[in-house]
């Protein structure tokens, strides 16, 4: 029997155990024996081609959008898993998310993330429409990533928590309607995408007083369990094979319910988190680990992969390439790695290998090596399977040379560091958000390491072209 792909949204990455449990029943009754999550929080399995019609019975009468061999319509996905154990103390809570995700009353055609700035766990720029909190209560900064492109536009004014459904509504009306000015087009123009969604609607809106400031990337160990506040735990389960037996599934949705833990997540690294466990309740856990023969202590450097989803030659290339990383003792701290075959999917990493063509690949990184910039430098070309771990990691000891350069250089100038009060001067483009900073200075426009930006006559954007006058100024602490 053939099967079929069924792909089933969790708006956040969060679902009730309750809903869970109905989805896996649905799923088991479809002939599934496992599923999948996504790098969108969503949830797959595979259904038998004979029993499509009872499944499309049964999630109808769920009231569960679903779909088939499809993916017409994204999931919503946020940093919502991250609230209380991987972001710090601000205004965004589990209230503001859950008002939020009650209001769309539409399924979004476009990628839309609403992320926490305070926290790296989930990604920034990997939707259509990023909605990333700022210091002001309730309102976001707003990052365009035109389908189909890695070219961002910020809009240039924040947004309401309230407003964000309709905004993206608005958006897409817009960008679906006009395809030929934003669709696939590196070059759209963002300020004029701004003006047609303006002009029939009423948003409300802050000026923007403060640049969004990118956090440096440290991926937190994000399984096994682990002390949560209010003398609570939270476990996390990964799973090497992408696979999450459903009956293993069904038992941790009965515990939840006995224990009346409510909500479970799924995180962007394919993962699921389970919160607010109570001390006596372990036991029940633990119980249930042995029980499925769950390991909980995989390495950091296999937590820290993307790859693309239901990608088998991917997955087996991630595991290969993790093998010769523990054979080398490799250090990945604040490095992550993803394996891209489609060009333009939205998958993310500090260092991405590109497959080019059937066992031949391209490694890329950011310029600053943090997964959460868009601004990417070509390493290798023209890489052999066999070669890739060799130059990954030749590119793994470069970094860490480049952050003992960054200490020496800091060292050498804590006269100038006391001036500036503490605080460290850089310049970013407003369009692309890619940075000029003096400690790095600019290869690809031959700038070298330690040339201050106000020195620079001339200078243009390397991503996007943008003339000097349109970097501004952040500072560091």
């Amino acid at each position: 029997m053939d099967g079929k792909l069924i792909k089933i949204n969790l708006p956040g990455g969060v679902i009730s155990a309750g809903d869970l449990y109905e989805m896996l029943i649905i799923a088991q009754n479809a002939g599934a024996k496992n599923v999948r999550f996504g790098n969108r929080q969503q949830l797959f399995f595979e259904a038998d081609a004979d029993n499509l019609e009872a499944l499309e019975f049964d999630v109808l009468g769920a009231g569960i959008d679903y779909e088939i061999a499809a993916d017409e319509y994204p999931n919503v996905t946020s940093s919502y898993i991250a609230d209380g154990i991987f972001n710090h103390d601000n205004w965004l809570k589990e209230g503001v998310y859950k008002d939020i995700f009650d209001l769309f009353n539409y399924k979004p055609q476009l990628k839309i993330n609403i992320v926490d700035s305070s926290q790296t766990f989930a990604p920034f720029f990997t939707g259509n429409l990023n909605f990333i909190s700022s210091a002001v209560s309730n309102y976001w900064y707003l990052y365009i990533r035109f389908p189909k492109t890695n070219s961002l536009y910020c809009w240039p004014v924040l947004v309401y928590s309230d407003d964000i459904p309709a905004m993206g509504k608005a958006v897409q009306k817009v960008i679906l309607a006009n395809r030929k000015l934003f669709y696939d087009k590196p070059e759209a123009d963002g300020n004029l995408l701004y003006e047609l969604v303006t002009a029939d609607n009423k948003f409300v809106i802050q000026s923007i007083e403060q640049s969004l400031v990118i956090p440096e990337f440290q991926l937190p160990y994000y399984e096994g369990f682990n002390k949560q506040q209010g003398n609570k735990y939270w476990l996390g389960i990964y799973r090497r094979n992408e696979l999450f037996d459903i009956e293993f599934l069904k038992e941790i949705c009965n515990i939840c319910l006995q224990t009346r833990v409510g909500q479970l997540y799924v995180s962007p690294w394919k993962s699921l988190l389970v919160k607010n466990i109570e001390l006596k309740h372990r036991p029940l856990w633990g119980d249930l680990l042995n029980k499925y023969r769950i390991n909980i202590r995989h390495a950091s450097n296999e937590l820290n992969w993307q790859v693309e989803d239901l990608c088998t030659s991917c997955l087996e290339l991630k595991q290969q390439l993790v093998r010769e990383f523990e054979e080398a003792d490799l250090r990945t701290y604040r490095l992550s790695f993803a394996i891209k075959r489609s060009p333009k999917s939205g998958i993310y990493g500090s260092i991405m290998i590109r497959e080019r063509r059937p066992d031949e690949y391209e490694i890329i990184h950011t310029r600053d090596f943090n997964h959460n910039t868009r601004d990417f430098v070509a390493y290798k070309s023209e890489v052999s399977k066999a070669e890739l771990s060799k130059h990954l990691i030749e590119l793994c000891d470069f970094f860490y040379r480049q952050l003992s350069n960054q200490q020496v250089f800091l060292q050498k100038n804590e006269s100038r560091d006391e001036m500036l009060s503490d605080k460290k001067i850089i310049f970013q483009c407003k369009w692309c958000l890619t940075v000029y900073d003096e400690l790095y200075g600019d290869q690809i426009n031959q700038i070298p390491a330690g040339q201050p930006f106000e020195t620079i006559a001339v200078y243009e954007c390397p991503t996007c072209g943008a003339p000097k006058h349109d970097f501004k100024t952040l500072e560091m602490v």
